[in-house]
């Protein structure tokens, strides 16, 4: 009876399993990589300094340095990430929706997506190069940091340099994000992020341990954060598989002298359709002028500056109410791009298929338009509850680490998809060994 377990637990048969094997580990070696290059600093930048100035300046580079592992504190050669990427993979979606051109080009399958990756490519590097020189041209300007200098020898050599070097390093790691989707096991960029965001837990869950040994934290306090995260972690979980399932019917076929039957499927429609952008989006829109702020201190006519980015602090009523609205602007939004219901009725009626009760076309349009709305709304309420939480636990309970918002559902959502994808290559090797023991059974 064991013996029988374990020829049927696919984990048993890890060891036989060559291509599953050769994909966790290639993975781990780009991890590995990743990890690495983040500590590769540019030329011409003083480490501590700069890990100072990000530490108090908050707002947008701390979400940054976030994104990046540490890599922006420590000014490495990845200090950018993939943000550049993502935000031109964004720019590139969303005029595939509004060019005609463009949407031409998404209905030619391979060859379009092809052309509109060079296009993400290209778009990456004037990205990247863009915000290398914002980057570089704010450390000249910044000059100390605690009565340190930020950058030793400011002047067009470093600025070369460091447009070189960020722009390079971005460059690198989306070619090991496409490497990492192609070879490994998942989507390479998110687990690069994914990467990212979970190397900064170790440091974070030791500040707090520190913090309730000297008595800065209560232990009750420690042990409801705690329980917090995990229930949070869990309604994330939740919400990001939950879905509404359309019954769709298809026509009754004749085939010679059989008859086919009425088949019954389901059109499935998440709550959360626009998973993580919409708090990307808000949290730089809103955290910019703190971070604009902080670049322009000295300067006297920047007074209205000062007076936005109070109140657009964390925990003020101003920054909590614009912040939800924004990412539930932004969901509606997003949603209204990357799913389009007209587009969806049409490939339905080309199938043979229909929703029972409903006319194919506008009718079935309209209806899926507003079953979606319904559920972008849900949905939207959700994300702007999740990214309120850790300003709560940091401007109430003094809580040391940002939890939930964008970094909670990356993770969460990135630990499903890798969780999927390994089930699916276990149930495929599974079924593959099947048919070869049928086929030597025939035999």
């Amino acid at each position: 009876m064991a013996a029988s377990n374990t020829s049927t637990n696919p984990l048993a048969q890890f060891g036989k399993m060559t291509e599953l094997r050769q994909r966790l580990l290639f993975l781990v070696g780009a991890l590995v990589v990743f990890r690495l290059g983040s500590f590769i600093p540019v030329p011409g930048v003083n480490p501590e300094a700069m890990t100072r100035m990000i530490e108090q300046g908050g707002g947008l580079l701390n979400m940054f340095n976030m994104f990046s592992g540490g890599a922006l504190a420590r000014f490495s050669l990845f200090a950018l990430g993939v943000i550049p990427y993502i935000s031109a993979s964004i720019v590139v979606q969303m005029m595939g929706s509004v060019l005609p051109s463009w949407q031409a080009l998404k209905k030619e399958g391979q060859s379009g997506q092809r052309i509109l990756t060079k296009y993400t490519r290209w778009g990456t590097v004037g990205l990247s190069a863009f915000q290398a020189f914002g980057i570089a041209m704010a450390l000249q300007k910044e000059g100390l940091s605690g009565g340190v200098p930020i950058v030793y020898n400011p002047g067009f050599g470093f600025i070369f340099a460091s447009v070189i070097g960020l722009t390079a390093g971005s460059m690198f790691l989306m070619w090991l994000g496409e490497q990492m989707t192609e070879r490994g096991i998942g989507n390479g960029i998110s687990l690069i992020i994914f990467a990212g965001i979970v190397a900064g837990l170790p440091q974070a869950l030791t500040q707090t341990f520190t913090m309730a040994s000297n008595g800065e934290l209560s232990p009750i306090k420690v042990l409801l954060v705690v329980v917090i995260v995990l229930a949070v972690t869990a309604f994330c979980v939740f919400m990001e598989s939950a879905q509404r399932r359309i019954t769709v019917n298809y026509a009754r076929r004749q085939g010679g002298s059989k008859a086919y039957q009425n088949q019954s499927s389901h059109l499935p429609l998440k709550i959360n359709m626009s998973g993580v952008i919409p708090p990307i989006f808000a949290s730089s829109l809103i955290l910019f002028p703190a971070t604009a702020s902080t670049w322009f201190s000295n300067a006297s006519q920047m007074h209205w500056l000062q007076r936005l980015t109070t109140a657009l602090s964390p925990g003020e009523p101003p920054y909590m109410i614009l912040y939800a609205g924004m990412i539930i602007v932004f969901a509606f939004f997003y949603t209204a791009i990357v799913f389009n219901s007209q587009e969806t009725a049409d490939n339905l009626k080309r199938s043979g298929a229909l929703i029972p009760g409903l006319r194919p076309g506008k009718a079935t349009a309209d209806y899926i338009d507003a079953v979606l709305t319904r559920l972008t709304g849900a949905g939207a309420v959700y994300l702007a509850a999740v990214c309120l939480i850790p300003t709560f636990m940091q401007t109430e309970w003094h809580v040391p680490f940002y939890f939930g918002g964008t970094s909670l559902l990356i993770v969460v959502v990135v630990a499903m998809d890798f969780r999927a994808q390994v089930s699916a290559h276990l149930v495929s090797h599974q079924y593959e060994s099947l048919l070869k023991k049928a086929n030597l059974r025939r035999g």
